[in-house]
């Protein structure tokens, strides 16, 4: 293992966090490390197309979890929530905007990131349907 600092401290009181703190240990020593991409699809109508629209996705974000707060485990037992992970995936609702004219293959990229969770990529894949349903 290239980077042995920390290892006994991980592994008797938290042993849940070994995977974030080779995930710091790496951002600090080593390579960088690109936020996960999230792809998400939508669909619109030619009028809503022309017209711009706002669209709801939800995009999943990885927090830590709240039951064991991080530990992956309470007290000698696995954490019933994360299983022993220490996190837990939330879902976090957005509103994108997309702009009018926007056309039948279009892709939109951004960064979602909050204080309680690791960034994520979002590409939203545009298709526009010939016909209204």
């Amino acid at each position: 293992m290239p980077h042995e600092c920390f290892a006994d401290e991980i592994a008797i009181d938290f042993p849940s966090v070994g995977a974030a703190v080779e995930r710091m240990r790496d951002a600090f020593l080593g390579e960088p490390v690109e936020p996960a991409t999230v792809v998400a699809q939508v669909s619109l109508s030619r009028r809503e197309a022309s017209g711009g629209q706002i669209v709801p996705i939800e995009v999943p974000l990885r927090t830590t979890c709240p039951d064991c707060g991080g530990r992956g485990e309470t007290w000698a037992e696995l954490c019933d929530r994360c299983e022993g992970a220490g996190e837990s995936l939330v879902l976090h609702a957005l509103r994108v905007p997309l702009p009018p004219g926007i056309a039948d293959g279009a892709r939109v990229r951004f960064r979602v990131s909050s204080p309680d969770a690791q960034p994520v990529r979002v590409e939203l894949h545009v298709s526009v349907r010939s016909s209204v349903p």
